[in-house]
């Protein structure tokens, strides 16, 4: 199968050979550099991910002789089978991991490894990053910290967006919110709602209200409010529930629907503490 065909199926629909097809593409060093490129954020999806996938991934990202684009690529492509792996673990008898435990401590090494060496570009290094903080160490909040004060427009951009998988950067995150720079506001958003900070409220809302928002903006502050304060997520989204915008009314449901959920769980916890309460009595 042409890698070009996977690339424009999603991903549930791909045939079983699909990741023999990523993998035989991904490691062919005749084969243009488009489709190996294809083939490593292919490779990152969690329908084909396994052990061959994820050695190849790392044969390309620690080769210097690969293109940097390429190995920047591939360092990308570790971010979902990091998360998956780190929240699932591997003693869940009702789901198999993508990769096995060794393979999982082989890529975060690698990693760690590749972004501490100087002689590793730039771009390739802040994919790492962006990738392993997804199943966090303790190297990181240094890392992330140093990024952000580096005065360095990109590494900002990356610390930002790390900020979101890891604790403790809680007045950076509001600080970004400031920021001038439109994707760097997208990524403090982002983090902002992902922890709860409550001191971005006001930001929030006023985004959503703003009809000369961004949308990319837009969808993350929608997204937000509904991490912030749920329970008052409709009074704030009301007006964007018939939004004409797809996208935007489908990220309003999905709040509306989370927002129910985490209301309905809100109450039966306060019935359970009122039924203690009463059988202490």
């Amino acid at each position: 199968m042409d890698i070009k065909i996977l690339q424009s199926t999603p991903p549930w629909e791909w045939p079983e050979a699909a990741g023999k097809t990523i993998l035989k593409t991904l490691t062919d060093r005749q084969a243009k550099q488009s489709d190996r490129l294809i083939a490593a954020e292919l490779a990152g999806d969690l329908v084909v991910m396994n052990d061959a996938l994820a050695k190849a991934l790392l044969a390309v990202l620690r080769s210097p002789d690969e293109a940097e684009k390429l190995r920047a690529r591939a360092a990308s492509s570790f971010g979902a089978v990091l998360e998956q792996t780190d929240i699932d673990g591997f003693d869940d008898p009702c789901c198999d991991p993508s990769i096995t435990e060794d393979t999982f401590h082989t890529i975060q090494d690698s990693l760690q490894k590749l972004f501490l060496d100087a002689g590793t570009p730039k771009e390739v290094r802040r994919r790492i990053l962006e990738a392993s903080v997804r199943a966090s160490g303790d190297w990181h909040a240094t890392a992330i910290a140093a990024a952000y004060s580096s005065g360095d427009r990109d590494w900002r951009l990356t610390a930002v967006f790390a900020m979101r998988w890891v604790r403790g950067f809680d007045d950076r995150i509001l600080e970004a919110l400031n920021s001038p720079d439109r994707d760097i506001h997208v990524e403090a958003v982002q983090a902002a709602g992902n922890w709860a900070l409550d001191a971005a409220w006001s930001h929030v809302v006023g985004i959503v209200n703003d009809p000369g928002a961004p949308k990319r903006l837009l969808l993350a502050a929608i997204e937000a409010v509904g991490n912030i304060r749920p329970a008052e997520a409709g009074a704030v989204l009301a007006d964007l529930v018939e939004s004409g915008d797809e996208d935007i009314a489908e990220a309003v449901d999905e709040v509306m629907a989370m927002a129910e959920v985490a209301s309905e769980d809100e109450a039966d916890e306060d019935d359970e503490d009122d039924e203690e309460e009463d059988e202490s009595d």
